[in-house]
């Protein structure tokens, strides 16, 4: 095996990359290490062209292989792996966003990267290398890619950001983003937070920067000695005569049907327009693929929303629905839309709206995760939907893809910094958000819908959490004195400006800071200046979006919903959880089966009542006190006589819990034997009169208040009373009396 290694120093930790001639027909791959986490990436790419399609055919497949982590997981009847888990998807999409805008978008040959996890150790997390690994096949390969780009996480702990923190590390964040780029810009952000600021993400983006340039002059000595020769994509251009009859016949009407605000309308007239355009393109130009003719339509529009927003003709920027560049559409929410469910709310930006709809349920709901990277419970969960009539369209349903996944990851993180803790609220609590009308930022549209029907639910978050989508026109032209291209960063961006604009940049947050961020791009990088432009944008339409929500519902609701749940926790020492369980889970289930609850125990003793209603709950909280409590000298009740020795009588005080009367302690007068006051089965009052060092209990029934009687003749015959009322034992067979002494044996 042929093998060249390199290596460099990231994070205080030696990455190395590794080539090797073991995917030998592979257009590019290598194999990246950091720590014990190993990931092998492959680049293919078709020779020949792709016929009838519009776009660039890119697939980006991250692979999780059990073996990795060194575990036989699936279930038990599918021990191997199967469809991709949604941590792996989201993974993947990772990797297609970051290396995506470095392909030139006219190429229609196949084109697919492959990143396989091949081991995975507790403390690197494999979604860097992959990226990494991804950028070094394509750059070390000859397929024509514009790269090689870095990628890196940057947590913040206390006052410090830390590169490529540990996974224990990041349990210790405040902060965590992955940010990928070139040339002192940035290309692509995922980020989850605790309220950051955005000086916060700004210092982040600049600590990032350092180490994205770093890597890709490793990565760039690398290429340069192992790369192969790059080959020249196949890209068909739009001959001269087709460009003049376009402008002439067709781009005069372009402008104004691109500007015609109704969305469903714009559609409906700019499909007619482009299916017009092709006809006339395959009658007169019959020679050149129908791909050319709709690229040359794509690239007007393009042209002719960046013009009049940059460079506009009449001074005055012109957004395709006539907004300002800061200008938010109209907003509008309601709360409490379906009677029956625990929790929902309907939010509109402009043609965007969002239903989300909260489910309360038991701790033991969470949803288990056991992958090869992390394996917990999860009690939180946000699930996105986007059926296809909501941007009028017919195509089959069958689940959730991988938009639907990275949207509603997207959206969980957002919201996931305002969930109460466990012992504040201990629900687990799922949402779905159903994208009913979609004409751009779905996803932050249900963050702001899920934030409203968490709080419709009565969930206590710590505060609101609103989210917007920023765009960006961009000029590519060359500069004089080295001055920043001109750029207009716009608010709220919808269809047009999402299609056609630069940058795709969604940021979620309170009032206090940010908790989540997600960045895309059209072109090579966005420098940093402009980002923390766009930050401090997104703040001003956050606070205008929460002031909207607020007027709505301006805190969570006092109540839960009549048909959610209701939990009681409570706390039991740990030794006592085999009490409440009881052999073979016998006593539990009697509890769970009589009060119709569902309960749930931890290790440290923590007990979860889940009851349809507060009556059910209350009536198994009420068992298990009994059957755990712990007794106090002094207290009396009424126990069950259930055990008799010479020396005295053993009543059930509790499920499980007896304790001893001794003889002296029966009756307020002498006993001889103890089957002359009491016998098995009879229900006696008893108080606890001492409580030993081995927690063992001793009653006493001459003690018991009512006893007490004046005279010593009184209290034998109250006691004797007392015995025969509180018996339910019929006579014996040989006639004595329950409280008398037995009669001589016979002779024989």
């Amino acid at each position: 095996m042929i093998t060249k290694t390199y290596s460099t120093d990231i994070g205080g930790r030696v990455l190395s990359v590794e080539f090797t001639n073991m995917a030998m027909h592979a257009n590019g791959s290598c194999i990246v290490r950091y720590g014990e986490t190993t990931v092998l990436a492959t680049a293919v790419q078709s020779k020949s062209v792709r016929e009838g399609t519009d776009f660039f055919p890119l697939m980006v497949d991250y692979e999780e292989k059990f073996y990795a982590a060194g575990r036989i997981l699936g279930s038990r009847f599918m021990r191997r792996e199967g469809r991709a888990s949604d941590e792996a998807v989201l993974v993947a999409r990772l990797v297609d966003r970051s290396i995506r805008p470095f392909f030139n978008q006219k190429v229609r040959n196949d084109t697919q990267v492959v990143v396989l996890a091949l081991s995975i150790d507790e403390d690197n997390d494999p979604d860097i290398l992959a990226i990494l690994a991804a950028s070094l096949a394509l750059g070390t390969s000859d397929i024509s890619w514009n790269g090689p780009i870095g990628a890196v996480r940057i947590g913040k702990i206390g006052n410090e950001f830390v590169v490529n923190p540990t996974y224990t590390q990041r349990n210790e964040t405040t902060l965590d983003t992955v940010i990928c780029g070139k040339d002192s810009r940035v290309n692509m952000i995922e980020a989850g937070a605790k309220e950051a600021t955005e000086d916060d993400m700004a210092r982040a983006m600049e600590c990032a920067v350092k180490e994205l340039d770093a890597l890709c002059a490793f990565q760039r000595r690398i290429i340069d000695e192992v790369g192969a020769p790059k080959r020249a994509p196949q890209i068909i251009e739009a001959p001269d005569a087709m460009i003049a009859r376009f402008r002439k016949h067709t781009l005069p009407r372009l402008e104004d049907a691109v500007y015609i605000k109704e969305k469903t309308l714009r559609y409906e007239t700019l499909n007619e327009l482009k299916k017009e355009w092709l006809d006339a393109a395959k009658t007169n130009f019959s020679d050149i693929p129908a791909s050319v003719g709709d690229e040359l339509f794509e690239e007007s529009i393009n042209d002719i929303v960046h013009r009049n927003i940059i460079n506009p003709p009449s001074g005055e920027e012109k957004r395709p629905d006539g907004r300002k560049a800061k200008e938010l559409r109209a907003l509008f929410s309601k709360a409490r839309i379906l009677p029956r469910t625990h929790g929902s709310a309907l939010f509109f930006r402009g043609e965007t709206h969002i239903l989300s709809v909260v489910t309360l349920g038991a701790p033991s709901d969470a949803q288990l995760i056991e992958g090869m990277e992390i394996r917990t419970k999860k009690r939180f969960m946000h699930h996105y939907n986007f059926p296809p009539f909501s941007v009028g369209e017919v195509k089959p349903m069958r689940g959730p893809g991988r938009r639907d996944i990275g949207h509603g990851a997207l959206a969980e993180r957002s919201l996931v910094a305002v969930i109460p803790d466990i012992n504040t609220f201990p629900y687990t609590i799922r949402v779905v958000s159903e994208t009913l009308s979609s004409n751009g930022s779905s996803s932050m549209g249900s963050v702001c819908a899920s934030t409203l029907a968490l709080m419709d639910a009565g969930v206590p978050i710590k505060e609101p959490v609103a989210g917007i989508a920023m765009g960006l026109m961009l000029t590519q032209q060359p500069t004089t004195n080295n001055q920043q291209p001109k750029y207009k960063i716009l608010t709220d961006i919808q269809g047009p400006e999402d299609h056609h604009g630069d940058m795709d940049f969604k940021v979620a947050g309170t009032k206090n800071g940010i908790t989540g961020v997600q960045m895309d791009v059209k072109v090579d990088g966005i420098p940093l200046q402009i980002l923390r432009e766009a930050f401090l944008q997104a703040r001003e339409a956050r606070l205008q979006i929460l002031d909207v929500m607020r007027r709505e519902l301006n805190a969570p609701r006092a109540e839960l919903s009549s048909y959610a749940p209701r939990i009681i926790k409570m706390q039991i020492k740990p030794e006592k959880i085999k009490d409440v369980i009881g052999p073979g889970g016998k006593i539990i289930n009697a509890i769970i089966a009589s009060t119709g609850a569902q309960i749930d125990i931890e290790q440290d003793g923590s007990i979860f009542i889940t009851g349809a209603n507060e009556d059910s709950a209350r009536r198994a909280e009420e068992e298990i006190k009994t059957i755990t409590k712990e007794f106090e000298v002094g207290e009396t009740f009424l126990g069950k006589v259930t055990r008799i020795f010479p020396f005295g009588a053993m009543v059930e005080v509790a499920p499980n819990q007896e304790g001893l009367v001794h003889i002296s302690q029966l009756a307020p007068f002498r006993v001889e034997q103890v089957t002359d006051v009491v016998s098995i089965g009879d229900m006696v009052p008893v108080k606890v009169v001492e409580i030993d060092d081995q927690g063992r209990i001793n009653l006493s029934i001459k003690e018991v208040k009512h006893l007490e009687l004046k005279s010593p003749e009184d209290r034998a015959n109250g006691a004797r009373e007392a015995h025969r009322q509180t018996s339910s034992r019929p006579p014996r067979r040989d006639g004595s009396s329950r409280g008398g002494r037995r009669p001589p044996p016979r002779g024989r």
